[in-house]
């Protein structure tokens, strides 16, 4: 899922100065299994808006921002001066484009596709490049998950398992040794990853996928 965390109360009552009516829109989904943008977080944040002098906050939560059919309520709701958004980077934009005239600001920051560990943490595991290795590195991203994002085996700097960067972090060849080992499949291990295409990801401007069975 997108993991994302709210900007402080400071920056965002910055990028609000001189709006007096401003809506607050939620988003039911990624944001609101991380906890930084939710139906509950809205409401905390419209009241810390409204402690901070803002005249009048409004509260909307969508199913997703990310998606233009939910976001059909919101275009028969007036009288704002703007609209902030506690979705991703994506809602935020998703919103900017359906009410051009009307200043739409982030209320949070966008930060990784991860998945949740324990109560209240969340950790990276996708890093979105377009040309996935994880059939041959038993299911872990090189990318992601080793700080140098390494193609071909370790740095040579880990100890004892961990990363020589973090002390905290796994180093991410080790866990896809580990785990190739388990299964008998070393041998995938002896495959040179060539460096890697980032085309794949950034191939002059923003990616698309068009599934030709399901378009119109």
């Amino acid at each position: 899922m997108i993991v994302a965390e709210r900007k402080p109360l400071r920056e965002i009552t910055e990028m609000l100065q001189g709006k007096q009516r401003v809506l607050v829109v939620g988003c039911n989904t990624c944001v609101t299994i991380c906890m930084a943008g939710g139906r509950k977080e809205v409401a905390v944040l419209a009241s810390a808006l409204r402690l901070a002098g803002i005249e009048h906050v409004g509260e909307e939560t969508v199913e997703r921002q990310c998606d233009l059919e939910f976001l059909d309520p919101l275009t028969k709701l007036g009288g704002y001066d703007c609209l902030l958004s506690t979705a991703c980077g994506i809602g935020v934009q998703l919103l900017s484009d359906l009410f051009p005239n009307l200043p739409v600001y982030p209320a949070l920051n966008t930060t990784f596709l991860g998945v949740n560990e324990d109560l209240g943490l969340w950790s990276e595991r996708c890093q979105s490049c377009g040309d996935c290795v994880l059939d041959r590195t038993g299911g872990i991203c090189p990318i992601a998950r080793c700080s140098k994002s390494l193609l071909n085996g370790p740095c040579g700097g880990s100890q004892d398992g961990k990363c020589e960067v973090n002390g905290d972090v796994d180093c991410a060849w080790q866990l896809i040794y580990d785990r190739l080992e388990a299964r008998g499949e070393l041998d995938r291990l002896e495959t040179i990853f060539l460096p890697k295409d980032w085309s794949h990801s950034r191939d002059g401007g923003p990616r698309r996928i068009r599934r030709e069975d399901v378009a119109l």
